[in-house]
């Protein structure tokens, strides 16, 4: 079975290999011809180059001529497809796609302003985003788990793989230029972490957290955030006026949508 270390050596000689070894054959078939045929280092490259490509050559007299030509085919034209055919699978199997790619994501990243970093992409944060794209509100992901970022993307929102408690990571999402931050991680432990680095980086950012309980709460607001929501606490009195009011919870729910729709509708003057 390869090693990680063998997996490691074997990138290593890929395209940086391939190339080496096709200008090291370009270079001594060169000087190859200038020394035996005595030709011009400029003709002796063009007869390289023409060998390698398998196109037409012109006569070659000498016998060590010959056989410097028969061992420039076997090894240049075999060397020329090993590194055609390595750089085409690096560009067709994602190598400049992905680097294309992260390069319009750090665009992306870089060009973020007034928006809101929402850290995790659970239960909560997904809703949250769902509700900033509805809204048209700019806003990144940061978020550990892979799948979970890949849910994210897919679902046509900007994240970042990475840990949002990090003050680098803070720093790459733009939280010197953000409106506000969301910690809506997986834990409270987590989330109180992010808030802090957060709150250091930034005294006068909104910072709104979620909390799972009570102690949790408290922390969160000594860390320094401005909103602590409570989840669980706001589910249960949902469904209490729910069922004790039901009617109250329906004209609100009418107005909320209402406003929504009202804010998102685009206006017109003239």
């Amino acid at each position: 079975m390869p090693t990680a270390k063998g997996d490691r050596w074997l990138r290593a000689q890929g395209p940086g290999f391939a190339v080496a070894l096709l200008v090291s054959i370009v270079a001594g078939g060169t000087l190859g011809y200038h020394w035996i045929e005595g030709w011009a280092l400029w003709d002796s490259f063009y007869i390289v180059i023409a060998a390698i490509t398998t196109l037409n050559l012109p006569p070659v007299r000498s016998f060590g001529g010959q056989v410097f030509t028969v061992l420039l085919l076997l090894g240049g034209v075999g060397a020329a497809l090993y590194t055609f055919t390595l750089l085409a699978t690096v560009v067709v199997e994602g190598g400049l796609p992905k680097r294309l790619q992260r390069r319009r994501h750090a665009r992306m990243l870089e060009n973020l302003k007034n928006h809101f970093i929402i850290c995790g992409y659970g239960r909560i944060g997904s809703i949250v985003a769902r509700q900033f794209q509805q809204q048209q509100v700019p806003f990144v992901v940061v978020e550990r788990d892979a799948e979970r970022v890949q849910a994210a993307i897919e679902d046509g929102v900007l994240a970042v793989e990475a840990d949002a408690s990090r003050e680098d990571v803070l720093k790459r999402v733009g939280v010197e230029r953000a409106r506000g931050l969301v910690a809506a991680v997986g834990t409270d432990a987590e989330n109180v972490y992010a808030v802090l680095s957060a709150r250091v980086m930034r005294p006068e950012l909104f910072i709104i957290g979620r909390a799972e309980t009570e102690d949790a709460t408290q922390k969160l607001k000594r860390a320094g955030a401005n909103r602590v929501i409570s989840p669980n606490q706001i589910g249960g009195v949902q469904i209490a006026q729910a069922a004790l009011r039901p009617e109250v919870v329906d004209f609100v729910e009418l107005a909320t949508s209402c406003a929504r729709v009202c804010t998102s509708r685009p206006t017109f003057t003239g």
